[in-house]
Protein backbone atom coordinates (compact mmCIF):
# COMPACT_ATOMS: atom_id res chain seq x y z
CA UNK A 1 0.00 0.00 0.00
CA UNK A 2 3.03 2.34 -1.06
CA UNK A 3 1.86 4.20 -4.15
CA UNK A 4 0.15 6.71 -1.80
CA UNK A 5 2.52 7.10 1.50
CA UNK A 6 -0.05 9.76 3.00
CA UNK A 7 -2.93 6.96 2.65
CA UNK A 8 -1.41 5.29 5.56
CA UNK A 9 -2.31 8.46 8.02
CA UNK A 10 -5.50 6.76 7.73
CA UNK A 11 -4.96 5.09 10.70
CA UNK A 12 -5.09 8.30 12.99
CA UNK A 13 -8.82 8.93 11.82
CA UNK A 14 -10.16 5.39 12.16
CA UNK A 15 -11.32 6.26 15.84
CA UNK A 16 -13.33 9.32 14.38
CA UNK A 17 -15.13 6.98 11.43
CA UNK A 18 -15.86 4.39 13.44
CA UNK A 19 -17.70 6.66 16.11
CA UNK A 20 -19.50 8.37 12.78
CA UNK A 21 -20.51 4.71 11.53
CA UNK A 22 -21.70 3.56 15.41
CA UNK A 23 -23.80 7.11 15.63
CA UNK A 24 -25.35 6.80 12.01
CA UNK A 25 -26.25 3.02 12.49
CA UNK A 26 -27.98 3.82 15.76
CA UNK A 27 -29.97 6.39 13.70
CA UNK A 28 -31.39 5.45 10.51
CA UNK A 29 -33.65 7.22 8.30
CA UNK A 30 -35.92 6.48 5.21
CA UNK A 31 -35.83 8.00 1.98
CA UNK A 32 -36.51 11.54 1.57
CA UNK A 33 -36.52 12.14 5.75
CA UNK A 34 -32.41 11.99 6.02
CA UNK A 35 -32.16 15.26 7.76
CA UNK A 36 -30.44 14.52 10.61
CA UNK A 37 -28.05 12.21 8.41
CA UNK A 38 -27.76 15.26 6.12
CA UNK A 39 -26.93 17.83 9.04
CA UNK A 40 -24.61 15.32 10.41
CA UNK A 41 -22.57 15.35 6.72
CA UNK A 42 -23.17 19.06 6.81
CA UNK A 43 -20.88 19.84 9.96
CA UNK A 44 -18.67 17.08 9.35
CA UNK A 45 -17.72 18.50 5.59
CA UNK A 46 -17.80 22.40 6.87
CA UNK A 47 -15.14 21.09 9.00
CA UNK A 48 -13.00 19.95 6.58
CA UNK A 49 -13.46 23.04 4.71
CA UNK A 50 -15.74 22.18 2.39
CA UNK A 51 -18.24 24.36 0.67
CA UNK A 52 -21.29 22.63 1.37
CA UNK A 53 -24.80 23.21 -0.15
CA UNK A 54 -28.01 20.91 0.10
CA UNK A 55 -29.28 19.87 -2.78
CA UNK A 56 -32.74 18.05 -3.59
CA UNK A 57 -34.08 17.85 -0.19
CA UNK A 58 -31.92 15.56 2.13
CA UNK A 59 -29.10 16.22 -0.31
CA UNK A 60 -25.90 17.11 0.31
CA UNK A 61 -22.97 17.47 -1.29
CA UNK A 62 -19.41 19.25 -0.44
CA UNK A 63 -16.56 20.84 -3.01
CA UNK A 64 -13.20 20.28 -2.36
CA UNK A 65 -11.34 22.44 -4.37
CA UNK A 66 -7.42 22.23 -4.86
CA UNK A 67 -5.69 23.72 -7.83
CA UNK A 68 -6.08 22.96 -11.49
CA UNK A 69 -6.30 19.32 -12.90
CA UNK A 70 -9.56 17.09 -13.06
CA UNK A 71 -12.57 17.03 -11.73
CA UNK A 72 -13.67 13.98 -9.70
CA UNK A 73 -17.40 13.31 -8.34
CA UNK A 74 -17.62 10.50 -5.74
CA UNK A 75 -21.41 9.63 -4.46
CA UNK A 76 -22.14 7.41 -1.27
CA UNK A 77 -25.89 7.19 -0.62
CA UNK A 78 -27.66 7.72 2.74
CA UNK A 79 -30.94 6.39 3.15
CA UNK A 80 -31.80 3.27 5.08
CA UNK A 81 -34.76 0.48 5.12
CA UNK A 82 -38.05 -0.12 6.90
CA UNK A 83 -36.62 -3.39 8.54
CA UNK A 84 -36.79 -3.84 12.05
CA UNK A 85 -32.84 -4.91 12.91
CA UNK A 86 -32.07 -8.14 14.66
CA UNK A 87 -28.23 -8.25 14.31
CA UNK A 88 -27.78 -7.66 18.90
CA UNK A 89 -25.34 -5.09 18.03
CA UNK A 90 -24.49 -2.46 20.76
CA UNK A 91 -25.07 0.01 18.01
CA UNK A 92 -28.11 -1.49 16.67
CA UNK A 93 -30.87 1.22 15.69
CA UNK A 94 -32.99 3.05 18.06
CA UNK A 95 -35.80 3.89 15.66
CA UNK A 96 -38.39 1.26 15.73
CA UNK A 97 -38.89 -0.56 12.08
CA UNK A 98 -36.20 1.51 10.48
CA UNK A 99 -32.61 -0.35 9.83
CA UNK A 100 -29.27 0.54 8.04
CA UNK A 101 -29.83 -2.57 6.32
CA UNK A 102 -27.86 -2.01 3.50
CA UNK A 103 -24.61 -0.75 4.49
CA UNK A 104 -25.00 3.33 3.29
CA UNK A 105 -23.87 4.55 6.53
CA UNK A 106 -20.96 2.49 5.28
CA UNK A 107 -20.71 4.34 2.55
CA UNK A 108 -21.19 8.08 4.11
CA UNK A 109 -18.44 6.81 6.74
CA UNK A 110 -15.46 5.50 4.45
CA UNK A 111 -16.80 8.82 1.46
CA UNK A 112 -15.92 11.09 4.79
CA UNK A 113 -13.08 9.75 5.48
CA UNK A 114 -11.59 9.93 2.06
CA UNK A 115 -12.58 13.27 1.91
CA UNK A 116 -10.27 13.98 5.16
CA UNK A 117 -7.56 12.52 3.90
CA UNK A 118 -8.16 14.68 0.38
CA UNK A 119 -7.77 17.72 2.63
CA UNK A 120 -5.43 17.12 5.29
CA UNK A 121 -3.25 16.17 2.46
CA UNK A 122 -3.45 18.87 -0.16
CA UNK A 123 0.14 18.22 -1.40
CA UNK A 124 -0.34 15.08 -3.12
CA UNK A 125 -3.16 15.32 -5.65
CA UNK A 126 -4.63 18.52 -7.68
CA UNK A 127 -7.95 19.32 -9.22
CA UNK A 128 -11.41 19.11 -7.81
CA UNK A 129 -12.98 16.52 -5.48
CA UNK A 130 -16.84 16.78 -5.31
CA UNK A 131 -18.58 14.89 -2.33
CA UNK A 132 -21.99 13.73 -3.04
CA UNK A 133 -24.11 12.37 -0.45
CA UNK A 134 -27.43 11.20 -2.18
CA UNK A 135 -31.05 10.76 -0.36
CA UNK A 136 -33.43 8.21 -1.33
CA UNK A 137 -31.50 5.16 -3.33
CA UNK A 138 -33.65 3.13 -1.81
CA UNK A 139 -37.07 3.60 -3.48
CA UNK A 140 -34.97 5.06 -6.59
CA UNK A 141 -35.90 9.19 -5.86
CA UNK A 142 -32.90 10.40 -4.70
CA UNK A 143 -30.82 10.89 -7.83
CA UNK A 144 -33.49 12.58 -10.06
CA UNK A 145 -34.31 14.46 -6.84
CA UNK A 146 -30.72 15.97 -6.86
CA UNK A 147 -31.05 16.63 -10.57
CA UNK A 148 -34.47 18.18 -10.62
CA UNK A 149 -32.74 20.79 -7.75
CA UNK A 150 -30.18 21.99 -10.03
CA UNK A 151 -27.31 19.48 -9.35
CA UNK A 152 -25.95 19.99 -12.80
CA UNK A 153 -25.71 23.65 -12.68
CA UNK A 154 -24.57 24.32 -9.08
CA UNK A 155 -21.53 22.00 -8.97
CA UNK A 156 -18.45 21.80 -10.78
CA UNK A 157 -18.99 19.27 -13.95
CA UNK A 158 -17.13 16.21 -12.87
CA UNK A 159 -15.00 14.14 -15.63
CA UNK A 160 -15.64 11.00 -14.36
CA UNK A 161 -17.98 9.88 -11.56
CA UNK A 162 -17.42 7.18 -8.88
CA UNK A 163 -19.51 5.15 -6.42
CA UNK A 164 -19.25 2.03 -4.53
CA UNK A 165 -21.37 -0.59 -2.49
CA UNK A 166 -20.91 -2.81 0.26
CA UNK A 167 -21.53 -6.62 -0.41
CA UNK A 168 -21.63 -9.87 1.79
CA UNK A 169 -18.53 -11.36 0.46
CA UNK A 170 -15.24 -11.33 2.12
CA UNK A 171 -13.79 -8.24 3.73
CA UNK A 172 -10.42 -6.71 2.06
CA UNK A 173 -11.86 -7.71 -1.92
CA UNK A 174 -12.89 -5.34 -4.18
CA UNK A 175 -15.18 -6.54 -7.01
CA UNK A 176 -14.95 -4.78 -10.20
CA UNK A 177 -16.51 -4.85 -14.03
CA UNK A 178 -16.73 -3.27 -16.87
CA UNK A 179 -20.13 -3.09 -18.49
CA UNK A 180 -23.55 -3.70 -16.59
CA UNK A 181 -23.23 -4.17 -12.45
CA UNK A 182 -26.47 -3.91 -11.57
CA UNK A 183 -29.50 -4.75 -13.41
CA UNK A 184 -32.64 -1.95 -14.44
CA UNK A 185 -35.43 -2.40 -12.22
CA UNK A 186 -39.23 -1.95 -12.82
CA UNK A 187 -42.07 -2.09 -10.31
CA UNK A 188 -45.28 -1.88 -12.09
CA UNK A 189 -48.94 -2.18 -10.68
CA UNK A 190 -51.71 -3.44 -13.15
CA UNK A 191 -55.45 -3.18 -12.29
CA UNK A 192 -58.01 -5.17 -14.24
CA UNK A 193 -61.57 -4.68 -13.86
CA UNK A 194 -64.78 -7.41 -13.95
CA UNK A 195 -67.39 -7.17 -13.22
CA UNK A 196 -68.98 -7.92 -9.51
CA UNK A 197 -71.44 -10.10 -8.40
CA UNK A 198 -73.10 -12.56 -6.04
CA UNK A 199 -70.56 -16.01 -5.48
CA UNK A 200 -73.60 -17.42 -6.00
CA UNK A 201 -74.10 -16.35 -9.45
CA UNK A 202 -71.15 -15.84 -11.58
CA UNK A 203 -73.00 -15.87 -14.55
CA UNK A 204 -73.98 -12.39 -13.51
CA UNK A 205 -70.10 -11.45 -13.10
CA UNK A 206 -66.74 -11.20 -15.39
CA UNK A 207 -64.37 -12.92 -12.61
CA UNK A 208 -61.28 -10.47 -11.88
CA UNK A 209 -59.46 -13.18 -9.74
CA UNK A 210 -59.85 -15.71 -12.30
CA UNK A 211 -58.33 -13.15 -14.89
CA UNK A 212 -55.99 -11.87 -12.59
CA UNK A 213 -54.40 -15.83 -12.49
CA UNK A 214 -54.32 -16.41 -16.00
CA UNK A 215 -52.51 -12.89 -16.46
CA UNK A 216 -50.20 -14.49 -13.44
CA UNK A 217 -49.78 -17.49 -16.15
CA UNK A 218 -49.37 -16.08 -18.88
CA UNK A 219 -46.45 -13.53 -17.85
CA UNK A 220 -44.24 -16.45 -17.18
CA UNK A 221 -43.87 -17.62 -21.15
CA UNK A 222 -42.47 -13.97 -21.71
CA UNK A 223 -38.89 -15.01 -20.13
CA UNK A 224 -39.34 -18.66 -21.34
CA UNK A 225 -40.62 -17.99 -24.86
CA UNK A 226 -40.23 -14.68 -25.75
CA UNK A 227 -36.64 -14.08 -24.53
CA UNK A 228 -33.86 -15.38 -26.04
CA UNK A 229 -32.29 -17.90 -24.30
CA UNK A 230 -28.81 -16.38 -23.15
CA UNK A 231 -29.76 -13.38 -22.50
CA UNK A 232 -31.15 -12.24 -18.44
CA UNK A 233 -34.65 -11.31 -17.68
CA UNK A 234 -36.59 -11.77 -14.40
CA UNK A 235 -40.62 -10.95 -14.58
CA UNK A 236 -41.76 -11.16 -10.84
CA UNK A 237 -45.60 -11.25 -9.92
CA UNK A 238 -45.16 -10.28 -5.91
CA UNK A 239 -48.61 -9.44 -5.20
CA UNK A 240 -52.07 -10.74 -6.50
CA UNK A 241 -54.96 -8.91 -4.42
CA UNK A 242 -58.70 -8.71 -5.12
CA UNK A 243 -61.53 -9.41 -3.09
CA UNK A 244 -62.87 -9.59 0.70
CA UNK A 245 -65.44 -12.11 1.06
CA UNK A 246 -65.61 -16.34 0.18
CA UNK A 247 -68.84 -15.37 -1.47
CA UNK A 248 -68.59 -11.45 -3.25
CA UNK A 249 -67.15 -11.84 -6.62
CA UNK A 250 -65.18 -8.50 -6.71
CA UNK A 251 -65.19 -5.89 -9.23
CA UNK A 252 -61.31 -5.60 -9.70
CA UNK A 253 -57.94 -6.88 -9.06
CA UNK A 254 -54.60 -5.84 -8.89
CA UNK A 255 -50.99 -7.20 -9.32
CA UNK A 256 -47.23 -5.81 -8.48
CA UNK A 257 -45.11 -6.44 -10.35
CA UNK A 258 -41.04 -6.09 -10.81
CA UNK A 259 -38.76 -6.58 -13.68
CA UNK A 260 -35.21 -6.78 -13.86
CA UNK A 261 -32.75 -6.77 -16.86
CA UNK A 262 -29.27 -5.78 -17.82
CA UNK A 263 -30.09 -4.70 -22.03
CA UNK A 264 -32.43 -1.45 -22.43
CA UNK A 265 -33.93 -2.76 -25.53
CA UNK A 266 -35.11 -6.36 -23.78
CA UNK A 267 -36.10 -4.15 -20.77
CA UNK A 268 -38.60 -2.07 -23.33
CA UNK A 269 -39.54 -5.75 -25.02
CA UNK A 270 -40.78 -6.87 -21.52
CA UNK A 271 -42.97 -3.77 -20.95
CA UNK A 272 -44.29 -3.86 -24.46
CA UNK A 273 -44.74 -7.87 -23.88
CA UNK A 274 -46.83 -7.63 -20.54
CA UNK A 275 -49.30 -5.03 -21.48
CA UNK A 276 -50.58 -6.68 -24.57
CA UNK A 277 -51.03 -9.78 -22.37
CA UNK A 278 -52.69 -8.18 -19.89
CA UNK A 279 -54.51 -6.41 -22.89
CA UNK A 280 -55.34 -9.59 -24.87
CA UNK A 281 -56.00 -11.69 -21.26
CA UNK A 282 -58.45 -8.78 -20.36
CA UNK A 283 -60.32 -8.62 -24.06
CA UNK A 284 -60.58 -12.03 -23.52
CA UNK A 285 -61.99 -12.46 -20.42
CA UNK A 286 -64.79 -9.57 -21.31
CA UNK A 287 -63.52 -7.05 -18.84
CA UNK A 288 -65.52 -3.90 -18.94
CA UNK A 289 -62.70 -1.17 -18.70
CA UNK A 290 -59.11 -1.21 -20.29
CA UNK A 291 -56.56 -2.33 -17.70
CA UNK A 292 -54.53 0.24 -15.70
CA UNK A 293 -50.49 0.27 -15.63
CA UNK A 294 -48.50 2.22 -13.15
CA UNK A 295 -44.59 2.28 -13.68
CA UNK A 296 -43.02 3.08 -10.17
CA UNK A 297 -39.59 2.53 -7.81
CA UNK A 298 -37.52 2.95 -11.94
CA UNK A 299 -34.01 1.94 -11.33
CA UNK A 300 -31.71 2.56 -14.36
CA UNK A 301 -29.26 0.19 -15.68
CA UNK A 302 -25.87 1.04 -13.79
CA UNK A 303 -23.20 0.05 -16.76
CA UNK A 304 -19.33 0.72 -15.86
CA UNK A 305 -17.25 2.65 -18.58
CA UNK A 306 -14.88 0.31 -19.88
CA UNK A 307 -12.02 3.21 -19.48
CA UNK A 308 -13.05 4.34 -16.28
CA UNK A 309 -13.67 1.00 -14.81
CA UNK A 310 -10.20 0.06 -15.80
CA UNK A 311 -8.63 3.58 -14.69
CA UNK A 312 -10.11 2.71 -11.31
CA UNK A 313 -9.09 -1.22 -10.97
CA UNK A 314 -5.49 -0.35 -12.02
CA UNK A 315 -5.51 1.73 -9.47
CA UNK A 316 -7.43 -0.63 -6.81
CA UNK A 317 -5.20 -3.21 -7.69
CA UNK A 318 -2.08 -1.61 -7.29
CA UNK A 319 -2.59 -0.19 -4.25
CA UNK A 320 -4.37 -3.59 -2.50
CA UNK A 321 -2.61 -6.04 -4.11
CA UNK A 322 -3.98 -7.69 -7.33
CA UNK A 323 -5.24 -10.51 -5.51
CA UNK A 324 -7.85 -8.63 -3.81
CA UNK A 325 -9.56 -6.83 -6.59
CA UNK A 326 -11.43 -9.65 -8.81
CA UNK A 327 -14.04 -9.28 -11.71
CA UNK A 328 -17.54 -9.56 -10.76
CA UNK A 329 -20.73 -10.68 -12.31
CA UNK A 330 -23.28 -9.10 -12.85
CA UNK A 331 -26.45 -8.51 -9.46
CA UNK A 332 -29.56 -8.21 -10.05
CA UNK A 333 -30.19 -5.99 -7.49
CA UNK A 334 -30.63 -2.42 -9.07
CA UNK A 335 -29.32 1.17 -8.29
CA UNK A 336 -30.09 4.74 -9.36
CA UNK A 337 -26.32 6.42 -9.16
CA UNK A 338 -26.10 6.42 -12.70
CA UNK A 339 -28.71 8.77 -13.51
CA UNK A 340 -25.89 11.58 -11.72
CA UNK A 341 -23.13 11.07 -14.10
CA UNK A 342 -25.94 10.06 -17.09
CA UNK A 343 -27.04 14.40 -16.42
CA UNK A 344 -23.46 15.23 -16.63
CA UNK A 345 -22.93 13.47 -19.92
CA UNK A 346 -19.88 11.53 -17.93
CA UNK A 347 -18.20 7.90 -17.85
CA UNK A 348 -18.63 6.18 -14.21
CA UNK A 349 -17.19 3.41 -12.36
CA UNK A 350 -19.20 1.37 -9.88
CA UNK A 351 -17.39 -1.17 -7.75
CA UNK A 352 -18.03 -3.30 -4.52
CA UNK A 353 -16.47 -3.79 -1.40
CA UNK A 354 -16.58 -6.74 1.06
CA UNK A 355 -17.84 -6.77 4.64
CA UNK A 356 -17.59 -10.50 6.04
CA UNK A 357 -14.09 -11.48 7.95
CA UNK A 358 -12.72 -13.35 5.44
CA UNK A 359 -12.22 -16.57 7.69
CA UNK A 360 -15.62 -16.47 8.37
CA UNK A 361 -16.76 -16.37 4.65
CA UNK A 362 -14.17 -18.45 3.35
CA UNK A 363 -15.93 -21.30 5.50
CA UNK A 364 -18.89 -20.64 4.17
CA UNK A 365 -17.96 -20.98 0.39
CA UNK A 366 -16.48 -24.73 1.80
CA UNK A 367 -19.15 -25.64 3.30
CA UNK A 368 -21.61 -24.41 0.71
CA UNK A 369 -23.61 -22.62 3.20
CA UNK A 370 -23.21 -18.82 1.86
CA UNK A 371 -26.66 -18.50 1.22
CA UNK A 372 -28.00 -19.51 4.62
CA UNK A 373 -25.26 -18.17 7.14
CA UNK A 374 -23.87 -15.06 5.68
CA UNK A 375 -26.65 -12.56 5.92
CA UNK A 376 -26.95 -10.51 2.62
CA UNK A 377 -28.08 -7.02 2.34
CA UNK A 378 -32.04 -6.44 3.04
CA UNK A 379 -31.73 -8.95 6.08
CA UNK A 380 -32.42 -7.70 9.71
CA UNK A 381 -29.47 -9.79 10.04
CA UNK A 382 -27.08 -7.79 8.19
CA UNK A 383 -23.98 -6.39 9.84
CA UNK A 384 -20.60 -5.43 8.12
CA UNK A 385 -17.49 -6.08 9.92
CA UNK A 386 -16.47 -2.41 10.73
CA UNK A 387 -12.75 -3.42 10.92
CA UNK A 388 -11.24 -3.99 8.32
CA UNK A 389 -14.26 -3.13 5.70
CA UNK A 390 -14.58 0.74 6.82
CA UNK A 391 -10.76 1.16 6.23
CA UNK A 392 -11.00 -0.93 2.72
CA UNK A 393 -14.06 1.47 1.48
CA UNK A 394 -12.25 4.46 3.02
CA UNK A 395 -8.87 3.34 1.02
CA UNK A 396 -11.10 2.59 -1.68
CA UNK A 397 -12.60 6.05 -2.19
CA UNK A 398 -9.34 7.80 -1.68
CA UNK A 399 -7.56 5.33 -4.68
CA UNK A 400 -9.74 6.22 -7.37
CA UNK A 401 -10.19 9.40 -7.08
CA UNK A 402 -6.15 9.68 -6.88
CA UNK A 403 -6.50 7.51 -10.17
CA UNK A 404 -7.56 10.96 -11.38
CA UNK A 405 -6.05 13.25 -8.99
CA UNK A 406 -2.62 12.55 -8.15
CA UNK A 407 -0.30 14.63 -10.23
CA UNK A 408 1.15 11.47 -11.87
CA UNK A 409 -1.95 9.95 -13.37
CA UNK A 410 -2.93 10.18 -17.15
CA UNK A 411 -5.60 12.18 -16.07
CA UNK A 412 -4.20 14.81 -15.17
CA UNK A 413 -1.04 15.06 -17.26
CA UNK A 414 -4.15 15.25 -19.67
CA UNK A 415 -5.99 18.10 -17.92
CA UNK A 416 -2.58 20.13 -17.43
Amino acid sequence: MSDHPFLDTLDGQLDWQRELYRDLHRHPELSLQEDRTAQRIEAELAGLGLAVQRVGGTGVVGVLENGTGPTVLARADTDALPVTEDTGLEYSSTVPGVMHACGHDMHVAALLGAVKLLADHREAWSGTYVALFQPAEENAAGAQAMIDDGLVDRVPRPDVALAQHVMPFAAGTIGTAAGPVLSAGDSLRITVHGRGAHGSMPHNAVDPVVLAASIVLRLQTIVSRETQPGQFAVVTVGASNAGTKSNIIPDRAELLLNLRTYDTALRERIMAAIERIVRGECAAAGSPREPEFDYYDQFPLTANDEDANATVTRALAAHFGAEAVFPTTPYTASEDFSRIPDAFGVPYAYWFVGTVPAERYRAAVDSGTVSSEIPANHSPFFAPAIDPSLEIATRAQAVAALAYLAPSSPAAEEAR
